[in-house]
């Protein structure tokens, strides 16, 4: 995709009288040259995989480090045993988010979306909804290509790399594409789309990348649940009408300049943050000392 900015991006769906999703669409195909149709299996292969995760998420597996997994269906079981707040939807996001960040840590297959560490917010937003019979295949698919168009944008005008802007690049780029994207498939309008994008990141601004021993589990799953409640909100914010008095852009760019004044500490080394507690701390050498 050629968008440099979120203006662009709805400039080209105005100008065009197109959907969002179909602006991002038409933009792919004429920077990878494939056909619509090939476009479009590809994206539904990638919601597929999403879909397969969760349905192959075992409770009883745990990641080579013993930190991770069985999460997720512990908030599914509490959730029908009447002991969480919050509706259906929300248990089910907060549960998916974890089963689908948990396989990532058991090296299960998953999609980047748009990364291996903020896996789980974009389908944890989207699962529940098509399981409810609330978004047809189609509708998902679009939902999609809204969020990689901001992805895009992110990717070109910042980063989307824990290593080089902090988790705010990760798991904060997430929230901003699930917003987006729930935002497209609530009917909400191309501007709609950008504010809730911008709320996301900017909620989630200067969010460090701290993992406990190097490892892609600790806080990363959990985090990965904040991203997608992040996401419902400011998509429901945005569908109410609330605007953000900073536009997406510029959000993007604020992201892009905090990421460049962490700590190399706080940027994926594993040196700083929760990594450097004591706890953080026994845990890396424990494992150290197991392998």
């Amino acid at each position: 995709m050629a968008f440099l900015s979120c203006e662009e991006m709805l400039a080209a769906a105005c100008s065009q009288k197109i959907t969002l999703a179909e602006a991002v669409l038409r933009s792919d195909l004429e920077e990878s040259r494939l056909t619509e149709a090939h476009s479009r299996a590809a994206m539904r292969h990638l919601w597929q995989v999403m879909q397969a995760t969760s349905q192959e998420y075992d409770p009883t597996q745990r990641s080579r480090s013993g930190l991770s997994g069985g999460d997720a269906a512990k908030v599914e079981q509490a959730w029908q045993q009447g002991r969480l707040l919050g509706d259906d939807y929300l248990a089910a996001v907060t549960a998916e988010a974890l089963k689908t960040a948990e396989c990532n840590a058991c090296m299960k297959r998953i999609v980047a979306a748009p990364t291996a560490g903020s896996c789980g917010v974009l389908p944890a937003v989207l699962l529940p909804l098509a399981r409810a019979g609330q978004a047809d295949e189609d509708a998902v698919c679009d939902a999609l290509y809204v969020a990689a168009g901001f992805g895009q944008v992110i990717a070109a005008r910042a980063t989307l790399a824990g290593a080089e802007g902090g988790c705010q690049a990760e798991v904060g780029a997430a929230s901003a594409m699930a917003a987006a994207a729930l935002c497209n498939l609530k009917g909400g309008t191309p501007e709609q789309c950008a504010a809730a994008a911008a709320m996301a990141l900017g909620n989630l601004l200067g969010l460090v990348c701290d993992p406990v021993a190097g490892l892609v589990e600790v806080p990363c799953i959990k985090r990965n649940v904040v991203g997608a409640v992040n996401a419902v909100s400011c998509a429901n914010m945005a569908l109410a009408g609330v605007d953000y008095a900073i536009p997406c852009d510029e959000v993007i760019d604020a992201m892009g300049r905090v990421g460049s004044l962490l700590s190399p500490d706080l940027r994926e080394t594993g040196q700083g943050g929760l990594a450097a507690t004591p706890t953080g701390v026994k845990i890396a050498r424990q494992l150290a000392q197991e392998d």
